[in-house]
């Protein structure tokens, strides 16, 4: 068996979202998995739209998320091959020219409706005379092409959705070529495909309309029909559909935010399949998880809530290394101990700069009860600290005021941290030091 070439085939007209990287990461970990080819394909035939500081961006997201292509394409470098595969249809007879406009055509359709027929195109093209093409192009009119399906019922196996079959004699033949002579995205995505030996074509569900069209382009064309994969879409907590344009989701956003790309990988990949959501570090384990059978075909909701939950487990199982650059850039980096000591709390890395300033000040001490803490002061044990201090003066305060558990315990953590809240301060103690230490329970910031 031939190893895998698949696509992900974004336009550079906005930041990619996470319905967009869902397409991504399916693609690119199944090429991981089977050993195959992962192409980026920019979809940049719409000129006027496409802006390279998107393209950059898409390529910046990838390598974010650890799926960079092993090729970058793009149509806009590609239409002598566009124009060679229409000529060919048109001598086959399958492209054919059609003159009306677009209130014509709308009208045409109103009139199929009000009687009781599919509103689909009459082929009134195909009727036309070498005279009536000439005459209708001397009034200054341009045809637009037109790809003329074959009526029969196509049919494909389907890696998502199982067995699919379409009655193309229901459709409208579809246009392929615009008036000014630029393509609509169903021939380049085939001639594309082709060019490019593409197996699997991965793709959301939005998408299963346009096969059983572009399988008979496959045909015609004389090419091999890749296999197919039509997945559920993501849709937002609220249940919208995602939008570039709306900028819902962005990757770009995401990453900004301080977000973990295994987080967003992981419920990019996992929501809406028969996995249990979870956080997965390893993008070859993620890879080792897809089973296009087991995708549900219903929408799947993308919680933003669920992505923070899973940002925080994967910080919360880090080891200090994959993290110590990036503190580093913080300036957050306090050691091994002081990461496994803080990480339990962090929802995200940057969160770390925070416990860095408990750690080493300045800090303004909350005292409520003076007498209490200058008794507590009294008792701290010697130098040098360890994991074993907090534990023996703790015990130590208890004797020396009678107080226990929480009463005890907070009026020390106020007044180490000035916070109610944090990492076991039998962690942070040894880390915040004897100095600042003694001069916090004195009242002093530090």
């Amino acid at each position: 068996m031939s190893k895998p070439i698949v696509r992900f085939a974004p336009s550079p007209t906005g930041h990619i979202h996470i319905g967009n990287t869902r397409v991504a990461l399916l693609n690119a970990l199944y090429a991981r998995r089977e050993g195959g080819t992962f192409v980026l394909r920019f979809d940049d035939t719409d000129v006027a739209r496409s802006k390279k500081e998107y393209a950059d961006s898409i390529e910046t997201d990838l390598k974010w998320l650890g799926i960079a292509p092993d090729v970058i394409v793009r149509q806009s470098d590609r239409f002598d091959l566009y124009d060679a595969a229409a000529e060919r249809l048109k001598a086959v007879g399958r492209l054919y020219p059609c003159y009306e406009t677009q209130e014509e055509l709308e009208f045409r359709r109103k009139r199929q409706l009000a009687r009781g027929l599919p509103p689909i195109y009459d082929r009134a093209g195909l009727k036309l005379t070498d005279e009536d093409r000439a005459k209708l192009e001397q009034e200054g009119r341009k045809p637009h092409w037109r790809f003329r399906l074959e009526p029969t019922n196509v049919t494909w196996d389907d890696l998502v959705r199982g067995h699919c079959h379409v009655d193309c004699g229901s459709l409208s033949d579809p246009v392929l070529v615009r008036e000014d002579g630029t393509y609509l995205y169903t021939l380049p995505s085939v001639v594309d495909d082709i060019e490019l030996k593409v197996t699997h074509v991965i793709r959301g569900e939005d998408h299963v309309t346009n096969t059983a069209v572009q399988i008979q382009i496959f045909e015609a064309l004389g090419a091999a029909v890749p296999t197919f994969a039509h997945h559920s879409l993501l849709i937002t907590a609220s249940g919208e559909g995602l939008s570039k344009r709306l900028g819902h989701l962005s990757i770009k956003g995401l990453r900004d935010a301080g977000l973990e790309p295994q987080s967003v990988a992981s419920l990019a990949v996992l929501v809406g399949s028969a996995e249990a959501v979870r956080p997965v570090a390893d993008l070859n384990e993620l890879a080792r998880l897809i089973d296009f059978s087991h995708i549900s075909r219903a929408p799947a909701k993308f919680d933003e809530s669920e992505l923070e939950h899973l940002n925080a487990r994967l910080i919360h199982e880090m080891p200090y290394e994959a993290a110590r650059e990036r503190l580093a850039q913080l300036d957050a980096d306090a050691g091994e101990a002081f990461w496994l000591a803080v990480r339990g709390n962090l929802t995200k890395v940057q969160d770390a700069v925070e416990w860095a300033r408990v750690v080493s000040g300045p800090v303004t001490p909350v005292i409520e009860d003076k007498a209490f803490i200058e008794a507590a002061t009294n008792v701290l044990p010697p130098t040098p600290w360890d994991a074993a201090t907090w534990k023996a003066w703790t015990e130590a305060v208890k004797t020396a005021t009678g107080v226990k558990g929480k009463a005890l315990f907070m009026p020390l953590r106020l007044a180490l941290t000035g916070l109610d809240h944090g990492p076991e301060l039998g962690a942070l103690l040894p880390l915040i030091g004897p100095e600042r230490a003694m001069a916090r329970l004195s009242g002093q910031a530090a």
